[in-house]
């Protein structure tokens, strides 16, 4: 390790264990906060769902933007972190890939709201992008392959054009309350068995 890389380890320390804990309890109320009522929701409704002040929320996001890149970033983790789990948990390969793809579609929710927030840093937005794609398409690929092998689904299907087309169907499910993306995915989903 270079001596550069050591300093920059001691001047950001990890978190403890319960600062950790109180973050991500706070993040996935903002999500759910977020998914529900759009980016633009009052902080007082997402410390209330949280059970912190607002000001707590404040001290750890200082703009609403610092808030939502974060929860955007804790979203792509809880979508990677699901897709394992939910293979090893449910009762099929295709449940797996269900169940995946809700949770995908509730981040996509948050998603669209980031991309308003952003838009005057394209720079930003590209590199939240890329760690997205980095991050997502790899677990979406797995669950589909074991869908697929498991002869459960088509064998032709390529995860990136499903995240794509799961993402085209929520566009605009946020501004239209007859518009129910949801059961669209569901019945995307359903369309993928063979």
């Amino acid at each position: 390790m270079k001596e550069s890389d050591e300093g920059t380890e001691r001047a950001a320390p990890r978190k403890r264990a319960d600062a950790r804990r109180n973050e991500r309890t706070l993040l996935d109320a903002a999500a759910a906060v977020f998914v529900a009522s759009g980016v633009e929701a009052p902080i007082r409704d997402i410390a209330a769902r949280a059970g912190v002040g607002v000001a707590t929320i404040y001290r750890h996001f200082p703009t609403r933007a610092d808030l939502i890149i974060a929860v955007y970033r804790h979203q792509i983790e809880s979508c990677a972190e699901a897709g394992p789990v939910l293979l090893e948990t449910c009762p099929t390969a295709h449940a797996a890939l269900g169940r995946w793809i809700n949770l995908f579609v509730d981040f996509l929710v948050t998603k669209h709201g980031l991309a308003a927030v952003l838009q005057s840093d394209e720079a930003g937005f590209q590199q939240l992008h890329a760690y997205f794609l980095d991050r997502l398409l790899p677990v979406c690929a797995r669950l589909v392959e074991a869908a697929a092998a498991a002869g459960e689904i088509r064998t032709d299907l390529e995860a990136y054009e499903l995240m794509r087309g799961v993402g085209n169907l929520c566009i605009g499910a946020e501004t239209d309350p007859r518009y129910d993306a949801r059961r669209l995915v569901g019945m995307l989903i359903d369309g993928l068995r063979v």
